[in-house]
Formats: C-alpha cells, sequence, structure tokens
C-alpha cells in the first residue's frame, strides 16, 4: 500500500488541507515473485474508493493509527481517502465559510479522481465513518443516495446538533441536515437508497438512538445490515473490527474483486 499525505489549497475551504490517500501497490510476495501476480506500478484498471470520515477531535491521520485500515484496504484492493474535516461534523457553515459539505461533495472526489487512479463510477464508490462521521457519512449518503453503492455508520451520532459543532447556537448551520428527514427525502421522492452498513456497540451511548435510526431506515425500505455486538462502547478496538467487516460486506462489481484477498 502506498500511502500520500496530502496538503491541498481547497478553492470550497480557502485553506489547505489535510488529506491522506492510501491506494494498492505491489506487495513483498509479489516483489519476490512467490506468486502468480506480476508486480507493476501500472494499475489493471482504476481503484474502487472509500471515502472514510473520522470522529471529533480526530484527523486525517488517526484512522490509519488506531486501527488495520491500511492493511485490510490493500488485501482487498480498494483505495481509501481520509480527510481532516476538523470538528465541522462534515456539513456547511454559510456564517463561517467552513463548507465541509461541500468540499466533500465536488472538490474532494475531483482532486483524487485527478490524482490518483480512482474510480469515478457509483458503483464503485463507498463513504462510512464513525462517530460524527458516522453522522457526515449519513448526511452524504442518503444527500445523494446515486452516488454512492454502499455506505457504513460505525457508532453514528444520528442525532447530532449542529449546534454542538457551532459553539452551542446558531451561526449559520442548515439544520436541515437530519439523516432521518433526507431519508424520509429518498423515500418520498422513489429514488432508491443505496445499501447501509449500521453498527454499535451495546455499551455505546450512541446504542439507543442507532436502534432507533436503523429501524426508520428498514420501516422506509432502506436494505440495512444491523451489527449489534455485545460488551463494546465506544472505542477503537470495535471500529478496527468493524472497518474489516465492511470492507468484506461492501458490494463490489469492479475488476479487483474477482481476485479475492491478497497475501501480502
Amino acid at each position: 500500500m502506498a500511502k500520500f499525505n496530502c496538503n491541498v489549497i481547497s478553492y470550497t475551504l480557502r485553506r489547505a488541507v489535510d488529506i491522506t490517500v492510501v491506494i494498492p501497490t505491489p506487495s513483498i510476495p509479489e516483489s519476490l515473485g512467490l506468486n502468480d501476480n506480476k508486480p507493476s506500478h501500472k494499475p489493471i484498471e482504476k481503484y474502487p474508493v472509500l471515502y472514510l470520515l473520522h470522529g471529533m477531535g480526530n484527523n486525517h491521520a488517526t484512522w490509519c493509527g488506531y486501527s488495520n485500515v491500511e492493511f485490510f484496504a490493500e488485501e482487498r484492493n480498494i483505495a481509501v481517502v481520509m480527510i481532516s474535516g476538523e470538528n465541522k461534523a462534515y456539513i456547511n457553515n454559510s456564517a463561517s465559510g467552513d463548507n465541509f459539505y461541500d468540499f466533500i461533495k465536488s472538490e474532494l472526489p475531483e482532486f483524487v479522481e485527478a490524482m490518483f487512479p480512482i474510480s469515478n463510477k457509483p458503483e464503485d464508490t463507498y463513504i462510512a465513518g464513525l462517530s460524527m462521521g458516522g453522522y457526515g457519512t449519513l448526511v452524504h449518503a442518503l444527500s445523494y443516495p446515486e452516488k454512492f453503492c454502499a455506505f457504513g455508520a460505525f457508532s453514528a451520532a444520528v442525532e447530532l446538533n449542529p449546534s454542538v459543532i457551532s459553539g452551542g447556537e446558531d451561526r449559520g448551520i442548515d439544520s436541515n441536515y437530519d439523516p432521518l428527514t433526507l431519508a424520509n427525502n429518498i423515500a418520498g421522492e422513489g429514488k432508491k437508497f443505496p445499501k447501509a452498513y449500521i453498527a454499535c456497540g451495546e455499551e455505546d451511548f450512541l446504542y439507543k438512538a442507532n436502534v432507533q435510526f436503523v429501524k426508520q431506515l428498514s420501516d422506509l425500505g432502506a436494505d440495512v445490515n444491523w451489527v449489534s455486538v455485545p460488551n463494546y462502547q465506544h472505542e477503537w478496538r470495535f471500529w478496527n473490527i468493524q472497518i474489516e467487516a465492511f470492507l468484506d460486506w461492501i458490494p463490489r462489481t469492479d475488476y479487483y474483486a474477482k481476485l479475492g484477498r491478497r497475501k501480502i
């Protein structure tokens, strides 16, 4: 796996943003000729991509620091993109100009698709996140369901109040960034839901809210894979398990899916 740590001037946010991109590359067994795959840095096809969002207080490097997502992704031949979303919940704030919703929706895929061998096909595109990143995942996946094949929300802050992000008061944040409202819009407009993977530890303080949201999504006709795990709280051990499970669960039709898990 090649890891690119990028510091990019964002024309949406009007400042530099840190982005980590991991791309599958030849492994040591391939380089030593220990399997049937000929090593090459030229991909046969563009890679499917997972946009992976961090939680509050984290940054672009935290997923790689606390989980084995690089290893899991290289085994499965999938690219992963992580940004520093600060504590802004991946939504727009018109008062401050922190338009992270617009950045993720348009500028981020434009950047990574231009710079890396990453597919722009909806059937090859996934989004996931934990806690605040789970909330951001729900907002983006349910705002534009046609852009994502599937999404994963781990210990998601499904009832996140945008005022928490803005310091306890209304400072230009659109209150319509509500996952349930967005889900109702999909159902009302007759659109197809992306496939959903939602997981939460049964000792997590967000557990009851996740149980309720899963029922609401299912009642609206969404295809939801609900994972409820005992003895886990709001913790990285749980999220490390779930990111691997999610990568194994996602529906894939790309070239690399038929190759199976790489031996690295």
